[in-house]
């Protein structure tokens, strides 16, 4: 309400704010009407037509512009507007749901235009054109490796379906061992001393139980399952290949104008090679993009350091702190109160990438003799493991986040400096409450109960 007791409608923010609904076919467009004759217009899904849309919004005079994201149709759309020069919001579904009675294309475009040109749309997280291709051959590589994992699947059947107990002798019938087994018994070899002597020095298992594992019924269906099995897991080891290529050419390209660190890299923490990482020195590139060494984290090595940067990126300044992001990340506990009452303070469920990622970490870290160890084993005792494993992640992803945005170093204080400090806080907790009460604590000498 004004002054004068009229009413008053919502304030314009953007005045030249456009909305596009996103389909697979079409794409309507509202700008606001005192801009055009026609100010709403529909073009077809093709890329002319989506360059006819961006011109025609640029000749109306139109900055900014709106849209949902909708499955993957958004992305050419979002792509040929930025490079028009338009500043573009992709907006969450659930921030722009549109009023009862307003289910139409035309009618969705013109909401978000009048949502977007009050200000009430938020944009979600994209990062720059670099580290998104990044990021995309990031998400090829997952998508092979889970390939690559179901047809390890398939050989592991075929291998019971002849009785060939490799994978309750190996850890991991992937491993060299395992492999190098694998690929002679498709080659012809059934003899099992042979097959046992192909057995890695590095293996735990001993020969005699390796050879009792490998006398098998070798039928010939079952023979050619495994090798089919096998030339698609080759193949899939190639695309990945390729990939890690593309991979260490887009960080090459990041580290084009960044200067070498002063400080050499530290050595690393284990000389353990972790399972399915990239081919080449991801580590050192990492170092020089950041300007910090990520894998000073505990649970964070190369390849969890290389995908945070592809989703996240290198400037972390989206978001103004660490609760931000860790609010962005659903770790943090939520805040649902009505009437002064809280109703719920659970995380939000979310399938991002990161917190998935950091989740993983968190569980690693936590068989660890590190501070973060300590802190995972005590939370998980008291609330649980599953909610130890958020909160772990949460600290993680604030550890993450200061070396990337502050350029801070971690450094471990260990496991038993983390459990002393705890003991003197809870200490002093107890002397407060009881100096409250006029009480007063004093320590009892050791071995006297």
């Amino acid at each position: 309400m004004s002054k004068k007791g009229k009413s008053v409608g919502l304030p314009i923010v953007n005045v030249r704010a456009a909305g596009i609904d996103i389909g697979s076919r079409i794409q309507v467009a509202a700008v606001p009407p005192e801009l055009s004759d026609e100010p709403v217009q529909t073009f077809q899904s093709f890329t002319a037509d989506i360059e006819r849309m961006a011109d025609w919004l640029i000749s109306v005079g139109i900055t900014t512009v709106a849209m949902e994201s909708t499955g993957v149709y958004w992305i050419p759309v979002y792509e040929i507007l930025e490079d028009r020069g338009l500043a573009v919001v992709l907006a969450n579904a659930r921030d722009c749901k549109a009023v009862p009675g307003r289910k139409s294309d035309v009618n969705d475009a013109q909401w978000l235009q009048r949502l977007h040109a009050c200000g009430l749309l938020r944009a979600s997280f994209r990062p720059a054109r670099d580290i998104a291709a990044l990021r995309m051959y990031m998400r090829i590589r997952d998508r092979h490796l889970d390939y690559a994992a179901a047809h390890m699947q398939h050989m592991q059947k075929a291998m019971t379906h002849m009785n060939l107990q490799l994978h309750h002798v190996l850890s991991d019938i992937s491993g060299v061992t395992g492999l190098k087994i694998i690929r002679a018994i498709v080659d012809g070899e059934r003899d099992p001393d042979a097959l046992a002597a192909m057995r890695d020095v590095r293996c735990r298992e001993n020969l005699q139980t390796i050879r009792a594992a490998l006398v098998g019924n070798y039928q010939p269906e079952h023979v050619f399952a495994l090798a089919q099995a096998l030339a698609l897991f080759d193949a899939y080891q190639e695309r990945i290949a390729d990939c890690d290529v593309q991979i260490e050419r887009v960080l090459q390209m990041l580290n084009a104008d960044k200067p070498k660190p002063r400080e050499p890299l530290p050595a690393p923490r284990t000389k353990t090679k972790q399972a399915n990482a990239p081919r080449f020195d991801v580590r050192s590139l990492l170092h020089q993009l950041t300007g910090t060494d990520l894998t000073l984290i505990h649970g964070i090595g190369s390849s969890v350091a290389l995908s945070l940067i592809a989703e996240c990126g290198t400037d972390l300044s989206r978001w103004p702190t660490e609760k931000h992001f860790t609010s962005w990340l659903c770790l943090s506990p939520g805040c649902k109160i009505s009437g002064g009452k809280v109703l719920s303070s659970h995380t939000r469920k979310t399938n991002n990438r990161v917190a998935s990622r950091l989740r993983m970490a968190a569980v690693t870290v936590g068989r660890t003799e590190t501070a973060l160890g300590a802190f995972y084993r005590r939370l998980a005792a008291r609330i649980g493991k599953a909610k130890a494993v958020t909160a772990t992640a949460r600290k993680i992803a604030i550890l993450f986040y200061r070396a990337i945005r502050f350029g801070l170093n971690y450094d471990d204080p260990g496991a038993d400096q983390y459990e002393q400090r705890y003991r003197e806080r809870v200490v002093k907790q107890l002397q407060r409450r009881a100096a409250h009460f006029g009480f007063s604590l004093q320590p009892t000498e050791a071995g006297v109960s």
